[in-house]
C-alpha cells in the first residue's frame, strides 16, 4: 500500500481509500475506532463486528480468497461451539 493524502471535509470527515478498505476489510457498516495518540490520529478496524464468525468472514474476507470456502464446516464448527467469537 502507498501512502496518500486526505483533506478533511467540513464535518470532519475523511474518506478511507479504497486500497486500504480493501486490505483491511473495511466494508460500508464497518466499525472503526479513532483516537489521538502523541499528536497523531489512529483509526482502527473494530474486529469482529458482529458474533457470527461466518457473517464477519463474509463480509470482509470472501472476496479476497483465492481458494473455495466450506461454509458449511465453518457453521457447524460455530454451532458446536468451536469458534465463538462473542
Amino acid at each position: 500500500m502507498k501512502k496518500s493524502t486526505r483533506t478533511v471535509g467540513p464535518k470532519g470527515q475523511v474518506v478511507i481509500p479504497k486500497d486500504v478498505r480493501d486490505e483491511t476489510g473495511l466494508v460500508e457498516g464497518s466499525e472503526v475506532s479513532v483516537e489521538a495518540k502523541n499528536g497523531d490520529v489512529v483509526i482502527r478496524r473494530v474486529a469482529p463486528p458482529t458474533g457470527s464468525y461466518v457473517d464477519y468472514f463474509t463480509a470482509t474476507y470472501a472476496r479476497k480468497v483465492e481458494q473455495p470456502v466450506d461454509v458449511k464446516r465453518i457453521i457447524g464448527e460455530e454451532d458446536d461451539g468451536r469458534i465463538n467469537l462473542r
